[in-house]
C-alpha cells in the first residue's frame, strides 16, 4: 500500500486522509484485526482525520504516539516501516553483524512492538538482541555497549499517559541518535512508501536461524555491577543503612526488581514497595499520569511513609530513568525535591565527594540542558569545573561524554536535566533512575552521619551558592489545530519578543532555530555554539532567565524559567512574579 503524501493545502490533506483510510480498509498487508478496529469509526471523520493526516512522525530519536490503526498512530506496521528504515541505515554502513539490542516497558503492546522490530531485523540479516521480560532504559543503554551492538530500540513512551507508546533508537555508544545517525536515519524511515515493503520473520524461522537472541541474565549482573561501582561512601552506608526506611515506588513499569535488588545488596535492607503500584500494569490504574514529577504518583507513596516514619519516597516513572523523590525533613515533614533540586543536590554531592576523596581529575565537566537551573553554573563554578550547556534530551549529555571519550581530554563529572533524569557515572549513556535511586539513598546516609538531613543539605547549598528556584508551564495544544497554533505562537515571540520578564530585563536572546544570540545591550549577534533547534532562550538579569520550547513527545509549549533570590522568601516573591509574567506571555 503506497503512503499518500502530505501537502500544505488543506483541500489536498483532506483528500489524502480519506484515500489513506480506504486504502487500509483495502490492502492485504493489513490484517483482519486492523481493518475491523478503522471500521468501527467509518462515521467519525474527525477521528479518521487525526489517525490519517500524515505519518507519526520519526523524529531525531524516534516516535511516540497514541496506540492505534493509522498512519498517524502507532501500530505495527508503523513500527516494522521504522524499523525497515533503521535496518536499511545499520545495512548501507556494513555493521549488521554487530546486532541491535532490544528492550520494553509495561506499557501496552510493548513486547509484540519489541517482537515486530526485532523480526524486522531479522529478515533483514540483523541479530536482534532482546530481553526476555521489561527492563529499564538504562539497562538497554548498557547492553548496547556492553554487547557491543551498533544499534538499539526501546518500546516505551516513558511518561506519557496510558494510550501512547513509543519507539526509541539508540546508536553504539548507548545514547539515542544524535547527527548524523539520526538525520540518516530520519532518510531512510521517510525513503518507504509502501507499507508493504518492509520485511518479516517468522519467529521459529529467526530462531532456528540464530538472528533472534535472548540476551542472557550476565548484562543485567554487569549492569548492577556497573552501577555499584559509583557509590563513593559504602562506609556511611554501613553505618546507618539499616536504620533508614525507604519508601519506593515503579509507578507500575520497570523499576521494582532493579531499584529493590541494589538497594537491598548494598545495605539498605528496609525498602518498603507501595503494594497499590508494585506490579507492572499498561493502565496505571492508580495514576491519571504516570509521571514522577506529578504530586499525584506520590500520594499512596507518601500515605505508607508516614504510616511508617520513612526517610525517603523514592518514585521512577515507568521505563525508569526518571526519579522523584520526597525527603523528610528535620521536623519530620516530607519535602517534594523537583528535578532541578535533586539534580543540583546531586550534583553538589557527587563532585564534591570526588574532590574529597580522590582530587577533581583534569578538564572535569558538569554537564545540564538549556532548560535546566542555571544553580548548576553556580555549582560549577564553585568546585572550579567546566560547566557545559545542552539542548534539551539526554543524548546530547550522552554526546557529550563520547566527545571526550574521542578527544580523549576531559572527564564526565555529573549530568542531569531538570526533567528528573541523571546520571552517576558513564557506564550507560542515557539518564538513569536505577543509580540515581542509589545516589539519594547513598547521600541520605552520609548526611545522617553528620547529623543533618538532606533537606537541611540542600539549604545549606542553597545558602552558599544562591536561592534559585526554577519552574515549568506547559500550554496543551489538541489535535492537528494545536500544532499550528503552537507553531504560530512560536513566530510571534520570535517577530516581536518581550523587552522584560517579571520586572527583570531581558539582555540577551538566544535562537536555536536560526543558531543565533543576540545580545540586545550591545546589539551583536553570535552563533549559539548548538545544533539548531525550535527553542527561544531569553537571558534575563540576576542570573534569571526563561526558554520557551513546543514538546518533542506531547502536543505542548513549554515555558521553563528560574531566578535566584537573595534568601528564601526573596526567591518566593521573584517566583511568584515570573509565574504571573509567564501566564500573560503565552
Amino acid at each position: 500500500m503506497q503512503i499518500v503524501s502530505i501537502t500544505d493545502a488543506n483541500k489536498e490533506q483532506n483528500m489524502d486522509y480519506r484515500e489513506n483510510y480506504e486504502s487500509w480498509l483495502k490492502e492485504d498487508v493489513f490484517d483482519a484485526e486492523t481493518k475491523q478496529e478503522l471500521k468501527s469509526i467509518a462515521g467519525n471523520d474527525q477521528e479518521i482525520r487525526e489517525r490519517f493526516t500524515g505519518n507519526l512522525a520519526f523524529g531525531t530519536a524516534g516516535m511516540r504516539g497514541v496506540i492505534g490503526a493509522g498512519t498517524n498512530r502507532i501500530n505495527r506496521y508503523v513500527v516494522r516501516r521504522a524499523t525497515q528504515g533503521l535496518a536499511n541505515y545499520i545495512l548501507k554502513r556494513g555493521t549488521q553483524a554487530q546486532g541491535v539490542a532490544i528492550a520494553y516497558d509495561s506499557r501496552h503492546m510493548s513486547p509484540e512492538f519489541s517482537d515486530e522490530a526485532a523480526l524486522t531485523l531479522c529478515a533483514n540479516g540483523i541479530p536482534a538482541y532482546i530481553f526476555p521480560s521489561l527492563r529499564p532504559t538504562p539497562v538497554l543503554s548498557y547492553a548496547v555497549r556492553f554487547l557491543g551492538c551498533t544499534a538499539g530500540i526501546n518500546v516505551t513512551a516513558s511518561h506519557n499517559p496510558p494510550e501512547y507508546n513509543g519507539y526509541k533508537v539508540y546508536w553504539a555508544d548507548g545514547a539515542q541518535v544524535t547527527p548524523p545517525h539520526d538525520v540518516g536515519i530520519m532518510a531512510e524511515v521517510n525513503a518507504i512508501t509502501d507499507f508493504a515493503e518492509p520485511k518479516i520473520m517468522d519467529k521459529m524461522e529467526a530462531v532456528k536461524k540464530g538472528l533472534y537472541r535472548i540476551i542472557p541474565p550476565e548484562v543485567d549482573d554487569a549492569y548492577i555491577a556497573a552501577v555499584k561501582k559509583c557509590i563513593r561512601r559504602q562506609a556511611a552506608i554501613d553505618a546507618v543503612g539499616k536504620d533508614m526506611k525507604i519508601v519506593y515506588s515503579p509507578l507500575h513499569g520497570t523499576g521494582n526488581l532493579p531499584v529493590r535488588r541494589i538497594l537491598k545488596e548494598i545495605g539498605f535492607p528496609n525498602v518498603y514497595v507501595v503494594p497499590e503500584q508494585e506490579l507492572p500494569d499498561g493502565d496505571f490504574p492508580t495514576v491519571s499520569y504516570p509521571n514522577p514529577e506529578a504530586k499525584e504518583a506520590f500520594k499512596l507513596g507518601l500515605a505508607l511513609a508516614k504510616k511508617l516514619d520513612a526517610d525517603l519516597v523514592l518514585a521512577t516513572d515507568p521505563d525508569a530513568d526518571r526519579l522523584g523523590v520526597y525527603a523528610k525533613d528535620s521536623k519530620g515533614q516530607y519535602v517534594s525535591m523537583t528535578g532541578n533540586m535533586s539534580g543540583c543536590f546531586l550534583a553538589d554531592y557527587e563532585i564534591g565527594t570526588i574532590r574529597e576523596l580522590y582530587g577533581l581529575p583534569e578538564g572535569g565537566e558538569l554537564i545540564s540542558t538549556i532548560v535546566s537551573s542555571n544553580m548548576a553554573g553556580a555549582i560549577a563554578r564553585k568546585y572550579g569545573v567546566k560547566f557545559v550547556e545542552v539542548l534539551t534530551g539526554f543524548k546530547y549529555i550522552g554526546g557529550e561524554i563520547l566527545r571526550m571519550e574521542e578527544a580523549g581530554k576531559g572527564s564526565y563529572l555529573f549530568g542531569f536535566e531538570e526533567s528528573y533524569g541523571c546520571l552517576i557515572g558513564d557506564y550507560a549513556r542515557d539518564k538513569d533512575a536505577v543509580s540515581a535511586s542509589v545516589a539519594l539513598c547513598e547521600a541520605a546516609a552520609y548526611y545522617r552521619t553528620q547529623g543533618k538531613t538532606i533537606i537541611e543539605a540542600l539549604y545549606d547549598l542553597y545558602n552558599e551558592v544562591g536561592h534559585y528556584r526554577d519552574m515549568v508551564i506547559s500550554k496543551g495544544f489538541k489535535g492537528l489545530d494545536g500544532l499550528a497554533q503552537m507553531a504560530s505562537i512560536m513566530a510571534g515571540l520570535r517577530t516581536n519578543p518581550p523587552k522584560e520578564l517579571a520586572g527583570l530585563k531581558v539582555l540577551a536572546l538566544r535562537d536555536y532555530k536560526s543558531g543565533l544570540r543576540t545580545d540586545l545591550t550591545a546589539g551583536t549577534q553570535a552563533p549559539t555554539g548548538l545544533p539548531k533547534s525550535d527553542v527561544l532562550y531569553f537571558e534575563l538579569e540576576d542570573d534569571a532567565w526563561c526558554c520557551v520550547r513546543p514538546s518533542g513527545t506531547e502536543p505542548k509549549i513549554k515555558l521553563y524559567c528560574g531566578i535566584r533570590g537573595r534568601n528564601k522568601t526573596d526567591a518566593a516573591r521573584k517566583e511568584k512574579a515570573m509565574k504571573e509574567a509567564l501566564d500573560q506571555l503565552i
